[in-house]
């Protein structure tokens, strides 16, 4: 029996909340050539000649992506998908989208050291006490944990602070959700938070306990939460 697939929406926790959730990236700068034409300026089109070029330049100065969801896990987990994208596109993260929504992981990305499986997650709702406050992305209903066998990495944006973290699956596997709190150092997954250069290291370059000794990619424009050139 095939297994219901994680991005159905039915039944799925997504730890949003309220009827609409809104959120506006702006990918400023992605390069200064034409995203369709580069090298050499040649030919007759409109964007062959070098004041063509400068134009095409100009309009790609800014990508704008906005998504809107109401209060439905698929629509919710499609917002989260769009935010996503956007990130990485800004952080010139190549990455491709599987056909259909057959698999457990929403996203490829390839930064030179392998391709990653992405599950992408997202939370709006803060469970508050007067100990804590925490942010929950869940795997999946009807018990299911994270798994090596469905993906590499967790990616969680916490909608209303505008975080996202970059959980590899070796500390995520087997659980059924993942706890964040951007308020406590001491969290269990604080040291994940925009931890982008672990896309572009391998296994071993993570560090001690993910504890990396020097920047583990100093080509990522986001240092992450340990990174010793913070």
């Amino acid at each position: 029996m095939e297994e219901n697939n994680d991005n159905s929406g039915k039944g799925q926790y997504v730890g949003f909340q309220g009827f609409e959730s809104k959120f506006k990236t702006n990918v400023k700068s992605v390069g200064q050539e034409c995203p369709t034409h580069t090298g050499d300026v040649k030919g007759d089109g409109p964007f062959d000649s070098a004041q063509g070029g400068q134009e095409c330049a100009s309009r790609a100065e800014m990508i704008e992506l906005q998504a809107i969801a109401d209060d439905n896990c698929k629509r919710m987990g499609e917002a989260v998908e769009a935010a996503f994208l956007a990130k990485v596109c800004k952080l010139r993260i190549p990455v491709c989208k599987p056909w259909g929504d057959s698999e457990r992981y929403d996203f490829v990305v390839d930064w030179g050291k392998g391709f990653w499986r992405v599950q992408v997650k997202g939370s709006s709702y803060c469970e508050r006490s007067r100990e804590r406050s925490r942010y929950q992305a869940g795997a999946g209903s009807n018990g299911k944990t994270f798994t090596k066998k469905d993906m590499d990495f967790v990616v969680v944006h916490i909608v209303p602070e505008e975080l996202w973290y970059v959980v590899p699956i070796e500390i995520a596997e087997g659980l059924a959700a993942l706890w964040f709190n951007p308020r406590s150092t001491w969290a269990r997954f604080e040291k994940y938070r925009e931890a982008w250069c672990l896309l572009d290291c391998p296994k071993k370059g993570r560090g001690r306990k993910d504890i990396p000794a020097r920047c583990r990619s100093e080509g990522v424009k986001v240092r992450c939460a340990v990174c010793p050139l913070r």
